[in-house]
């Protein structure tokens, strides 16, 4: 196990990006110090460690630097080999990447597009954003997790899909997460969030609603949007 002294994270409650390497921090019994910090009003710290992007989350591991989740997930999974992340075999772990890539850019950005629109934008997000849960639905199928028969790299990178894509359809008045149309999802979310490590490091529910809901506020009225 390291030092807490050697490892920090920089995070922000609700952001999924860092709760996810929180996730495999913990998977891995790896002890280290979190920094919370306030994007709105980013700390001298914060913008030394990540000057390109100035933004969370941000791994330090005895002076070194990583940023960018996935790249955080992979440099955990190869410095700690206790409870691997990814899988052993190089397609698989090819395929892990690219699911991740997958759910990120199409899945990710469009919920959250459709969350901050309106009109043709949002039914447009809204649409490619299920087209990509399907495709996710299909590999799911028939397993207990994407890692197997435990948590892996491609189950905390869309472990975000079971705490806040409901949250944004809720708040966002959609139906992306449609329990109808994606059952095997449904069972995944189910066993994904029962896992003592993710059941105790998810964040409040009402809380994230009032963040989400101001935060699109804001963002609807810089649209000129009611």
């Amino acid at each position: 196990m390291a030092n807490p002294k050697e490892v920090e994270l920089l995070g922000l409650w609700v952001s999924p990006f860092v709760r996810r390497v929180e996730w495999a921090l913990k998977l891995k019994g790896i002890a280290y110090d979190y920094i919370e910090e306030d994007l709105l009003n980013k700390s001298a710290l914060l913008l030394r460690l990540n000057p390109v992007h100035q933004k969370v989350p941000v791994l330090v591991h005895g002076g070194r630097v990583v940023c960018e989740s996935f790249l955080i997930l992979e440099y955990i999974d190869e410095t700690w080999k206790q409870s691997p992340l990814l899988p052993r075999d190089p397609y698989d772990r090819a395929m892990a990447r690219f699911w991740a890539s997958v759910a990120e850019g199409q899945l990710l950005r469009n919920a959250w597009i459709a969350l901050c629109s309106e009109g043709e934008e949002k039914e447009r997000a809204i649409e490619f954003a299920t087209e990509a849960l399907g495709h996710i639905e299909g590999v799911i199928e028939g397993k207990a997790f994407f890692g197997g028969e435990g948590i892996g790299y491609l189950d905390l990178a869309i472990g975000w899909v079971c705490h806040w894509l409901p949250v944004w359809d809720e708040l966002g008045s959609m139906k992306i997460f449609d329990p109808a149309k994606f059952p095997a999802m449904v069972a995944w979310t189910g066993r994904f969030v029962e896992h003592p490590v993710i059941k105790e490091n998810l964040p409040p529910r009402d809380k994230m609603v009032v963040y989400f809901r101001n935060m699109r506020s804001q963002i609807m009225a810089s649209k000129g949007h009611a």
